[in-house]
């Protein structure tokens, strides 16, 4: 578990873990929140995330902890099982079942979705998000936004203009901010809002007009680590067989794996070395981190793209970084829930928002449709879906779709490639022919393929033949080639240009 750690990048590493502790403790506390779960659980889930998974995973440079993509899994899920204490059941089972996926090298799983379907879901993700969070952004419950009552008159002002001030902060600080200097880059826009919430907070306290207790972060107070320990919920393990319970867990594990195998992928190829994490080792650490925050009251947890990214734009070279960022949230929390206590929620609401819309943006629609219709129609009934009943509804309803374009073009084409081995130029030459038509269904088959390609060879990708080729396809073909340079591979496409 620790023969790959190191302290020879300890000057990398050191300020990168600091980078992405602000990054993440205010969205630990904010998924918190979006998930209905106790603030609590979203820093344990981080701390989690960060040590023990940070520990056992392959990825130089990931991050986990917990994801805004299962907020809106488990917001549901509370509700459904009618408690705190069963649905860490869920969270744990969730951890045996991804941990059963790692041993059964399950990695490639992520290869068979296409990715209208997992931008649709991360699309619907971002909108539904939003939607949480409106009543926070107006300084009321959630509980409250129903049809009875007056609902304007419990608006809070101080709350609205708090949100409304934070959004607005967010945009400038991405904006302009950042791009005009590094010291804007090294404390990230979160960490500005939170501030600005906390001085806010403490004026009108000041003022004798102070914000309500449901209108702040309300987290234990810590006097050390017994108290903390105090705190910890532990799972109810008597409805550990139901199918309700049963049903949550593997919902979660699938959803949880998919979300970290995507980063996983993304953060690999930011990364300056190009080195590639071990999936299923990835997903039993996964799986091992979700037991031990199931166990200890926390949400589950996942690799994370936002801190996985910041992580990386820091200059971190090893996955100490990761465990320490773990160890500073430990440390927040037992020195600083005080203070922590202090940030109001129309703040971690605001930055929510952001999230979602970085999911969400009016651009990916864009670009969904201009992709043509076998891209959009997924995309679109992914998103509409989930808004009209649940994730995973709205994520089987999208890969139908896919699927009946893919078995639409398989009923005219068959799908296989030759290769032909030679030499040239003291190289060894692979030519290989793509067939008529090659769909998302033969993603794995052809990557495993150009994975096998021995390095310093000349390779021969033919499209002459080829009259559809799936997005994903494309998308893993200019990968391929990126990437290909690093390993001496020299690659040649004939007509590629016609399929992409």
């Amino acid at each position: 578990m620790l023969k790959d750690l190191s302290f020879k990048e300890i000057r990398s590493d050191l300020p990168a873990s600091i980078i992405v502790f602000f990054v993440a403790l205010p969205l630990c506390l904010g998924i918190a929140l979006a998930s209905g779960a106790p603030l609590l659980s979203g820093v344990i889930a981080g701390i989690i995330g960060g040590v023990v998974v940070g520990m056992a995973s392959g990825s130089r440079l990931g991050v986990s902890g917990p994801a805004a993509g299962l907020a809106v899994i488990v917001f549901d899920a509370i509700d459904t099982l009618g408690g705190w204490e069963v649905f860490l059941c869920a969270v744990v089972l969730a951890g045996v079942f991804q941990l059963l996926l790692g041993y059964l090298k399950a990695g490639f799983v992520a290869y068979f979705f296409p990715s209208a379907v997992i931008t649709g879901m991360l699309t619907g993700i971002g909108l539904l998000i939003i939607l949480k969070q409106l009543p926070y952004l107006f300084g009321l419950d959630a509980d409250a936004v129903s049809l009875n009552g007056d609902l304007f008159a419990s608006l809070s002002p101080a709350a609205t203009a708090i949100a409304f001030g934070s959004l607005a902060l967010l945009y400038v600080w991405d904006k302009y901010l950042s791009p005009a200097h590094k010291l804007f880059r090294l404390i990230q826009g979160p960490i500005a809002v939170v501030l600005l919430g906390i001085g806010c907070a403490l004026l009108l306290d000041l003022q004798g007009a102070p914000l309500g207790e449901g209108q702040l972060v309300s987290l234990p107070v810590m006097e050390g680590i017994g108290s903390f320990a105090e705190q910890l919920a532990f799972p109810d393990f008597s409805q550990m067989l139901s199918l309700e319970v049963l049903s949550v867990a593997l919902v979660m594990a699938v959803v949880a794996s998919i979300e970290t195998l995507l980063s996983v992928e993304a953060t690999d190829k930011m990364d300056p070395n190009k080195q590639t994490t071990p999936t299923n080792r990835e997903l039993k650490a996964q799986g091992l981190g979700n037991i031990v925050s199931g166990l200890v009251g926390g949400l589950p947890v996942t690799q994370v793209i936002v801190r996985s990214s910041a992580n990386v734009a820091f200059g971190a070279k090893t996955k100490l970084s990761a465990i320490l960022h773990g160890l500073f949230l430990l440390v927040a929390v037992l020195a600083l829930s005080q203070m922590l206590n202090l940030i109001p929620l129309a703040s971690l609401a605001a930055v929510l928002m952001v999230v979602g819309f970085k999911l969400a943006k009016p651009a990916v629609f864009k670009t969904m449709f201009k992709n043509g219709m076998e891209q959009f129609l997924p995309f679109i009934t992914t998103i509409a879906g989930m808004l009209a009943t649940d994730l995973l509804t709205g994520v089987m309803t999208g890969l139908a779709v896919s699927i009946f374009f893919t078995l639409k073009h398989s009923y005219r084409n068959s799908y296989h490639f030759k290769e032909t081995v030679s030499r040239r130029d003291d190289r060894e030459s692979h030519h290989i022919v793509l067939a008529e038509e090659v769909s998302f269904f033969n993603k794995p088959s052809i990557l495993k393929k150009l994975n096998e390609i021995p390095k310093g060879s000349h390779l021969v990708l033919d499209f002459s033949n080829t009259k559809s080729v799936a997005h994903d396809v494309v998308e893993l073909v200019k990968d391929y080639m990126a990437q290909a340079r690093h390993r001496n591979i020299e690659v040649e496409t004939i007509h590629f240009d016609r399929a992409s």
